[in-house]
């Protein structure tokens, strides 16, 4: 019995790391334009290592110097991951109040076909409050990415005309690489320094975008969080987390 007790960690993190590498090409497979499923293989082969080494006893060969030290940094890893993850779930139902002068709807990959899964969750979102405050006036930000076929912007403004949208509601900001760039771009593009603004995301981006937006001067900015897809939303999380542990550093 004693035995069967420990090897049910070991067997736990087998199964951990078939799981990880099932969804690892579960999210190849949803082509989202990023690399991060590499980083589930990864998991996958850290709990295949800690598994083997928990059913095989290679733990007790370490030096207890060792054993201590990759303790502590697990400890100190599950505390940050933890830490951040609240600090994401708790801007995931953001709405902003209403009738702001400008929302800013932050782009994400463009495909021929129009727009990506993701992005539409943040268009739908934003066509939703554009019909309930009709004096908003909506910037698209997104520029052209080295797999897209032409700019975000202009893939999410057709796609809101498309859906009634007013062209004259509907400013277009091209250029921006990356979130730091759509708030820096977008913000040229208001001449009122005393505008109400709101942003636009995905509920899992939503934490980090206001950030962003506080850190390049829309400190005011109020979040108005879109859906997500919640078959992505594991993935979306762990990502976000190292997202946000590179713009804190």
């Amino acid at each position: 019995m004693a035995t069967l007790i420990r090897r049910i960690p070991g067997t736990l993190c087998l199964v951990l790391a078939v799981a990880c590498a099932c969804y690892a090409f579960a999210v190849r497979n949803t082509h989202s334009g990023t690399s991060f499923w590499i980083v589930w293989l990864a998991f996958a082969v850290l709990f295949a290592i800690l598994g083997f080494g928990l059913l095989f006893r290679w733990w007790t060969i370490l030096p207890r110097l060792v054993r201590g030290i990759l303790i502590a940094v697990a400890c100190i890893g599950l505390v940050a991951f933890g830490t951040v993850e609240s600090c994401i779930v708790s801007k995931m139902h953001a709405q902003g109040k209403p009738d702001l002068d400008y929302v800013v709807v932050l782009g994400a990959q463009v495909r021929k076909s129009g727009p990506s899964l993701v992005l539409r969750y943040r268009l739908d979102k934003a066509i939703e409050y554009l019909d309930e405050n009709p004096n908003t006036i909506c910037i698209v930000s997104g520029g052209k990415g080295p797999n897209e076929p032409f700019p975000e912007a202009q893939g999410m403004a057709d796609y809101l005309k498309e859906h009634g949208i007013a062209e004259q509601r509907i400013l277009e900001e091209p250029d921006s690489k990356t979130t730091e760039e759509n708030i820096v771009n977008s913000k040229k593009m208001i001449n009122d320094d005393n505008a109400s603004i709101g942003v636009i995301t995905n509920n899992f981006h939503m934490f980090r975008a206001l950030q962003i937006a506080d850190k390049y001067g829309l400190d005011s900015a109020q979040g108005i969080a879109a859906g997500s897809p919640p078959d992505m939303l594991v993935n979306n999380m762990v990502r976000e987390f190292f997202a946000e542990i590179k713009f804190l550093l």
